[in-house]
């Protein structure tokens, strides 16, 4: 793998942390069983100060890993044949043990010959906990709800019987942390559990179970004992009476819970969704397949808790469980799930742009145990949504437009120049994000004070540490709206990625530094998510933040700042004011000439003289530029309340050897009013749009039935694009399928076709990526409405295949421009 500097080229200004990317298997675990890692102390001990005593005794601490890859002991891939139609439902049955251990049934002993727990997806259960979408054929249930099984006794149930249930998770369950649940039936539980018989006919026992709205999540073994005069009688242990148990939104009890049917349906429920990057002037979306349901993924979400050894104990706190979600999604620290990368060379892996869904990474880390090559922020995101909504918890993907990277906790972004109003490099840490992307989470919080409930923001991109942990929150997004950022987790780093002033400082000639200018409203300008049941754009930027420039926000700007390590940086300030700029750049497309423009604006009653220098240079997403490629020096003369225009154009074989990722650009523009002293400062950033792949569903989509869609995509470049990359994915239609389909020439159009199995009846989204080394960040998706199979309940099948990796694809057809 690729050198941890250089896969930071573009990241951080100043490059002041340069972690590894290379993905190492985890150590052996030691004799006692447990690893070793961040010398001798857990995730938990340096991260959450109330699981740092843990020792020895905690014999509920997740399973390490169980060979040189990593892979977890409790959550791996499935067993074969698990995955079926809905007419099989697995009902088990086994010989018992006695009391005595030794297997002897005695005449009168009621013994369980069987379990149904209604597991099906066309069943009440899965139904009516809203689980019923999950490739799995194991009974999942959402906690503080109640579900339904059947038992098979061996005679008629009396009532002097006893009957209790069992459920049991970790490696050594106790009563005491609910690691080992007992649930006598017909007699209340402890902690919201309880069983009650519904039905009693002839050997069959009806249950009606409740969980704990407090349970912790996970998969449970599960198992049945029985009492009566002739003696003792315990079912054994079967894997296909495994029952997951999730968070419950559903739930009023579940601090989790959402009173918003529409929320639950759009962020538990949804499948796809969209996610926005680009420019606030210049926004592009892009559909991303979230596949919570898909086989496997429950699996892989699990093990992530696993694979990070999260105490079982500590599982049914979603405040805890966000927040481990946060440091394993990303590979530092824990051999997490991604490499983050922002070099430009992903030769060893896959270009962040080029992934169109979650479901190919998490089934990859699940299978292989190794960290997968490569992410940036939307991708951590879209991972994060994804596992987040699969154990329950309501979540979106969501968009900050210019986001502040603050690394010296000033909370403010300080760009500083020299005296002729040059950038000090050397200074210059802080940089301004085109967009950022991480995710809303939605729960209670118990551990801060009242008011602070609701949205919550959990980042897994890995830019600061947290308690020593690449991890970021959750952080109440009412205390980042206030400026309150001395409350947890990590407030001060959000609320100056969405609130913070943009500080421009010029050196004097004594060496000190004096502020020449302040932008107020250069931070946080949009923040948006997908809208609930729609594709359109939502704006919550006024959750985040008071109106831009109103009191509240000024109090909020300057309440955060008080607590940074500049209190005192709004105590020297201003000068005046009365020549205006504007940034302009024309909206181009990849291969396309273009031309920027700054408007100069005079509002004072004097003649004013302007000296004006425009650098451009080609720039990462992150903010951080590369080397000035084209510049332009000009003095304008502006009569009073007159206004003037300087253009600079650019053709594309200026910029075409500088591109980097995103095909983003960075004008900086400063200037200097020769009467009144006044400083002109600004930072514009544009970006070259891309083309879309056209997909068209050749032929109508029914469950277990073949379907064709044809991918038309044309090559805006004049050049020949290389080893071009196709992946298509989209749940319920696609298993994650990558199309190798060689060299596509400039300008060229060309035309392929693949075949698919739907597997599960609905509106569906089928995703298509390009990618190459000249060119990225092409995506194209269709909706499928499949119909269900004739005369079934659309249930899934193997039908859908497994992920089809470096699969060469013949083109259908090819063309000109």
């Amino acid at each position: 793998m690729m050198d941890g500097p250089r896969s930071d080229v573009g990241r951080w200004g100043g490059n002041p942390l340069q972690p590894p990317t290379t993905p190492s298997p985890e150590p052996e675990p030691e004799p006692d069983g447990r690893s070793r890692r961040g010398g001798g102390r857990s995730f938990w001990a340096r991260c959450c100060g109330c699981c740092s005593c843990r020792n020895a005794a905690d014999d509920d601490w997740g399973p390490e890993p169980s060979d040189s890859r990593g892979r977890g002991s409790s959550s791996g891939t499935r067993r074969p044949g698990s995955r079926g139609s809905d007419s099989r439902r697995p009902v088990s049955r086994g010989s018992g043990v006695n009391a005595a251990g030794d297997g002897t049934i005695r005449e009168g002993m009621l013994v369980v010959n069987g379990v149904d727990l209604l597991s099906s997806r066309s069943d009440q259960n899965r139904r009516e906990h809203h689980t019923d979408e999950y490739e799995y054929d194991e009974l999942i249930v959402r906690r503080g709800q109640p579900f339904h099984m059947l038992l098979l006794l061996s005679r008629t149930y009396e009532s002097s019987d006893r009957i209790t249930l069992e459920l049991l998770i970790g490696n050594n369950p106790e009563v005491g942390k609910g690691t080992h649940v007992i649930i006598p039936v017909g007699k209340g539980g402890s902690g919201g559990w309880k069983a009650q018989v519904v039905k009693a006919s002839g050997q069959n026992l009806n249950l009606r179970v409740h969980t704990s709205p407090n349970a912790i999540i996970g998969k449970f073994q599960f198992t049945v004992r029985t009492q009566s005069d002739a003696g003792e009688f315990q079912l054994p242990f079967d894997p296909r009476n495994e029952i997951y148990i999730l968070f419950n939104p559903w739930c009023p009890e579940d601090i989790v819970y959402v009173d918003h049917e529409d929320w639950r349906q759009e962020y538990v429920l949804n499948e796809s969704g969209r996610i926005y990057y680009g420019t606030e002037a210049q926004i592009g979306e892009r559909t991303w397949n979230y596949g919570q349901f898909d086989h496997g993924v429950l699996d892989a979400c699990l093990y992530i808790l696993d694979r990070r050894g999260m105490p079982y104990g500590g599982r049914g706190d979603p405040v805890n469980v966000s927040r481990v979600i946060s440091a394993m999604v990303n590979s530092l620290d824990d051999n997490g799930v991604l490499i983050g990368n922002w070099s430009g060379d992903y030769s060893r892996g896959t270009n962040p742009s080029a992934w169109v869904g979650s479901v190919e990474i998490l089934l990859s880390y699940l299978r292989t145990g190794y960290s997968v090559p490569y992410g940036q922020c939307w991708v951590f995101a879209g991972v994060t949504t994804t596992v987040l909504r699969c154990l329950g918890l309501a979540t979106r993907t969501v968009t900050n437009f210019n986001s502040a990277h603050d690394t010296d906790t000033s909370l403010t972004m300080d760009i500083y120049f020299d005296e002729n109003m040059k950038p000090l490099d050397h200074l210059n840490h802080d940089s301004v994000w085109n967009f950022h992307v991480w995710n809303d989470c939605w729960m209670k919080r118990p551990d801060l004070p009242s008011g602070f409930d609701g949205w919550q923001v959990v980042d897994a991109t890995p830019q600061e540490t947290s308690s020593g942990i690449f991890c970021c929150g959750p952080c109440s997004v009412e205390s980042i709206k206030n400026g309150l950022v001395y409350m947890k987790y990590d407030t001060p780093f959000i609320f100056a990625e969405v609130n913070s002033d943009k500080v421009y400082w010029q050196r004097q000639d004594d060496g000190s530094f004096k502020i020449v200018y302040v932008e107020e409203k250069a931070i946080g300008t949009l923040i948006v998510t997908k809208a609930i049941s729609s594709n359109m754009r939502e704006d919550i930027t006024y959750l985040y933040k008071h109106p831009e420039g109103s009191d509240a926000e000024r109090k909020a700007v300057e309440t955060a700042a008080a607590h940074g390590s500049k209190p005192n940086v709004y105590a020297n300030r201003g000068s005046a004011e009365d020549v205006a700029m504007q940034v302009e750049a024309q909206d181009a497309v990849m291969g396309q000439d273009l031309m920027v423009s700054v408007m100069l604006i005079n509002h004072s009653s004097s003649r004013r003289t302007v000296k004006l220098h425009l650098y451009l240079s080609v720039t990462f997403y992150t903010g951080v530029s590369g080397t000035i490629f084209k510049e332009t020096k000009k003095e304008v003369e502006l009569a009073p309340g007159a206004s003037d225009r300087v253009t600079m154009p650019v053709a594309y074989k200026e910029y075409r050897p500088h591109l980097v990722d995103q095909g983003a650009m960075l004008l900086n523009v400063s200037g200097h009013v020769k009467e009144s002293g006044q400083v002109l400062a600004k930072q514009h950033t544009f970006r070259l749009r891309t083309p879309d792949l056209s997909l068209t569903l050749l032929g109508a989509a029914v469950v277990g039935q073949e379907c064709e869609v044809q991918i038309v995509f044309k090559n805006p470049l004049p050049v020949t694009l290389t080893n071009v990359v196709f992946r298509l994915e989209g749940s319920g239609l696609q298993r994650p399928k990558i199309l190798n389909v060689g060299d596509i020439g400039g300008n060229e159009t060309v035309t392929l076709r693949q075949s698919f199995v739907p597997v599960r009846p609905g509106p569906r989204q089928l995703i298509a990526s390009l990618d190459s080394p000249q060119l990225s960040q092409v995506h194209g998706v269709i909706q499928v409405d499949v119909a269900p199979a004739p005369g079934d309940g659309g249930f899934f099948s193997d039908a859908g295949g497994d992920s089809h990796l470096g699969e060469t694809i013949p083109m259908a057809s090819r063309g000109g421009a």
